[in-house]
């Protein structure tokens, strides 16, 4: 669900980057997509899957129903969950890219807070009032409701390839048929990215994987200067 297109946290709005690449030539059929996903999967998607394992590990210590676990665990749980944010900004250099995670991750905070209110998650919200990174968010959200570190990464694994796939269908027309055999043929590698990044989930925030996707920046950089496009990012 948290990796639904159709989740109301405004992905759908987000190309991951495919519509600077179908404008530059980069991407224009299947196998074009299929490379670009490989690529963005194992250099974004990787960097974001560890986060997500790694806040979805850290929320479990912070506030919950009982009011002692609060005042024993509030500043270790928070303290990592603002190590993650802070490491993750640091990860991104594009300030295009910096903006829309920001984003996202405030969209998916308030809609993970109205689905499923937990007090966790309202702090969170009140301690980054700017909106954590969305995997940040989505890490969190996992935990609040109830599940652990491979799933969130599995989730933000999924989010990476099946939203610049599905923005593929509505900026080429291609076949979604097409389309989804190439998700499904991604799909041992996004299993492997996911046990991989879980393995990362109690690692320091300063040793995560920091992977780069420097034409990812690039073009986000210049998408953001288009006065026409289809997509926020």
């Amino acid at each position: 669900m948290l990796a639904d297109g159709r989740f109301p946290a405004g992905g759908h709005a987000h190309s991951g980057g495919l519509e600077a690449a179908v404008v530059a030539g980069r991407v224009s059929d299947p196998g074009t997509l299929e490379a670009f996903l490989r690529g963005r999967v194992a250099t974004s998607g990787a960097m974001a899957a560890a986060f997500a394992a790694a806040a979805c590990a850290a929320f479990g210590g912070l506030p919950d129903a009982d009011t002692e676990a609060e005042t024993e665990t509030e500043t270790g749980g928070r303290g990592r969950i603002d190590a993650l944010d802070t490491e993750l900004e640091a990860r991104t250099p594009a300030p295009a890219l910096r903006a829309a995670s920001r984003k996202l991750g405030r969209q998916l905070l308030r809609t993970a807070r109205a689905i499923g209110p937990h007090p966790g998650l309202d702090a969170l919200a009140a301690a980054l009032p700017g909106g954590p990174h969305q995997p940040v968010a989505l890490g969190a959200a996992a935990r609040a409701l109830g599940l652990g570190p491979h799933a969130a990464a599995a989730a933000a694994l999924h989010d990476a390839a099946t939203g610049p796939a599905t923005a593929a269908v509505r900026l080429l027309g291609l076949d979604p048929f097409a389309v989804h055999a190439v998700l499904a043929r991604l799909a041992p590698g996004l299993d492997r990215l996911a046990a991989a990044a879980t393995a990362h989930a109690e690692a320091p925030a300063a040793e995560l994987p920091a992977y780069g996707a420097p034409s990812l920046d690039i073009s986000a950089e210049l998408h953001a200067t288009w006065e026409v496009r289809l997509f926020a990012s």
